[in-house]
């Protein structure tokens, strides 16, 4: 009778997964022009149209993920096409 190799299987997940920090300075920018009063209803962040080229950049920083989640929620209910979201 032959004995099976040992196997350990995969490593296990370390206890903190790497993960970027949940707080970054966010570009969104969309295809539209929004004006400045959009301001509060993107909580807070800087709303900044171009309207000659039709885009508006939504600019500021983000608390989290969720945050960020709620705000492309926000562009797509308003249907604005997505065109970017950078992160510094």
């Amino acid at each position: 009778m032959s004995k099976k190799p040992s196997s350990s299987g995969p490593d296990p997940m370390p206890d903190e997964p790497n993960k970027l920090p949940d707080r970054g300075f966010y570009w969104i920018r969309v295809k539209g022009c929004l004006d400045s009063s959009w301001s509060e209803w993107f909580d807070g962040l800087v709303v900044t149209a171009d309207c000659e080229s039709n885009e508006t950049v939504i600019s500021g920083e983000v608390q989290d993920q969720t945050a960020l989640h709620g705000l492309l929620n926000k562009v797509r209910n308003l249907g604005l096409p997505l065109v970017e979201v950078t992160r510094q």
